[in-house]
């Protein structure tokens, strides 16, 4: 499983998303689990083999077949709503703006060419709207008790 890197961490995708490869953040926790079921399964080539024949073979799972675990695991969640691996994308991508990662850092991790297509991101996060700091709280208000009043304002 060369596509696991967990000195760094990090999980090669390859021919992902628009057929591009990256590598995205490998979790301890995941490291772990991918570890027993390495163990369980003792895939040889593909970590998630593919079937010939609804028959276990060594070649690359197909993408009805990630569609399906999408949907099987939303049902098994109580989700109704339809999750899609793309559901799960942008999801990961919402969390990481949500948890302060900067749009640069999941531009490089969603793989896109262009910032522009990772701006989209920015109108979901209500965290960062009430985050950012309002200029008008950084004037300094004098104190009112010594400001001296016109003749037709004064107090009686």
């Amino acid at each position: 499983m060369r596509d696991i890197d967990s000195q760094r961490m990090m999980i090669r995708i390859n021919q992902g998303k628009g057929r591009r490869d990256r590598d995205v953040p490998l979790s301890p926790k995941l490291l772990e689990t991918l570890r027993v079921y390495w163990r369980w399964m003792q895939p040889t080539t593909y970590l998630f083999p593919g079937t010939v024949k609804r028959v276990r073979a060594d070649v690359p799972i197909s993408a009805n077949s990630v569609w399906l675990a999408c949907r099987q695991a939303a049902q098994a969640a109580g989700i109704s709503k339809r999750i899609s691996p793309h559901s799960l994308r942008h999801s990961c991508a919402s969390h990481l703006l949500e948890a302060g990662a900067d749009l640069r850092t999941i531009q490089v991790l969603l793989g896109h060419s262009r910032l522009e297509h990772t701006l989209v991101y920015l109108h979901l996060s209500t965290k960062h709207l009430q985050a950012i700091p309002n200029p008008l709280d950084q004037l300094q208000i004098s104190n009112l008790d010594n400001v001296k009043r016109s003749r037709r304002l004064k107090k009686k």
